[in-house]
């Protein structure tokens, strides 16, 4: 039987993130971390409207990210997470969020009239949100990376190739799961200094090298045996991840392989359901990025001289991969 209230909760989701979303962009989380404030001082520091902030503030209250006693604010434990201050902060992935709502906006008039065929490749972001987006994704993905790390057999390989590592947070994983594995992070060179600060920290300096680059202009360093592909492919029309298959294929040494970490969807193409979430979100920041099936992924790969196509681990959380083999 048809439950409006529950598809009603479904339609009003938005709310709640908006609400989220602007206590993100205001720092209220930061703000409140250890200093308790009431509504009015908080408005009166930041020049905000004192009814619309002590609004917001009680809504953040409802949710559990803010504790409220006799008229004074503070950030909850689990709010916590939203404050600059914590070490695993989520923030800047937040601040993404915030962006995306901007994005996702336009999905009607996309849905009318398609995508922007100016968009540049990839989810286009200013540097200084790139870095903060990395360093989001860098305490978030800690776990999954060496939960794959774990996972696919690393034993047979000596050099890693993390094309677009970001901060490093696979070539860390992977160098600590296999001791004899040396590898090269190539990134841009704004991402490059946090990807070295992240190797130093874990005393990985001597194993991993560090090579700037964007691979959508420039040729891949050579001389590895194992490519990582880490939430890469779906930022890509089909051509751009040809093109980039097939630099990969000139880099590795005879026999290496490439390893692609991504959504990977049924023929259907409704799941996993996050996967056909995730098509949209790149319907609407990218120029023709989407997420791909097996299939789709297969043919393009041996449309770039790749062989032996096997898809080697499912998941539903962006934790699919797909192995070729270089010839």
């Amino acid at each position: 039987m048809v439950q409006p209230d529950l598809l009603m909760a479904d339609a009003r989701a938005f709310m709640k993130s908006r609400v989220i979303l602007t206590g993100a962009q205001l720092d209220f989380f930061t703000k409140l971390h250890d200093t308790p404030n009431t509504a009015d001082e908080m408005a009166g520091a930041m020049k905000l409207d004192p009814r619309a902030t002590t609004r917001v503030l009680d809504t953040l209250v409802t949710l559990g990210l803010i504790e409220k006693e006799n008229g004074l604010y503070r950030t909850t434990e689990e709010g916590t997470l939203f404050s600059s201050r914590h070490p695993q902060t989520v923030l800047p992935m937040v601040l993404h969020l915030s962006h995306l709502w901007e994005t996702w906006s336009r999905l009607t008039d996309i849905v009318k009239g398609g995508p922007n065929p100016e968009q540049e490749p990839g989810v286009g972001m200013s540097e200084e949100s790139r870095k903060s987006f990395i360093g989001a994704m860098h305490a978030i993905g800690h776990g999954l990376s060496m939960e794959i790390a774990g996972d696919y057999d690393l034993s047979p390989f000596k050099r890693l190739l993390d094309i677009g590592g970001g901060s490093g947070t696979y070539t860390i994983a992977f160098l600590k799961t296999n001791p004899r594995m040396t590898g090269v992070i190539f990134d841009l060179q704004s991402v490059i200094s946090m990807a070295r600060e992240r190797i130093e920290a874990e005393g990985l300096e001597g194993r991993v090298e560090f090579v700037p680059g964007d691979f959508y202009g420039d040729e891949l360093p050579k001389g590895c045996d194992l490519a990582l592909l880490s939430a890469i492919i779906h930022q890509n029309s089909p051509e751009e991840n040809l093109e980039l298959y097939s630099k990969i294929r000139q880099a590795l040494v005879p026999g290496g392989k490439v390893l692609i970490r991504d959504h990977v969807m049924d023929e259907s193409r409704t799941a996993p359901p996050a996967g056909a979430m995730f098509a949209l979100n790149m319907l609407v920041n990218t120029r023709g990025g989407d997420t791909y099936t097996f299939d789709e992924v297969k043919e393009t790969l041996e449309k770039a001289g790749f062989v032996d196509v096997k898809l080697v681990r499912k998941g539903e959380r962006m934790d699919c991969l797909v192995e070729a083999t270089s010839v």
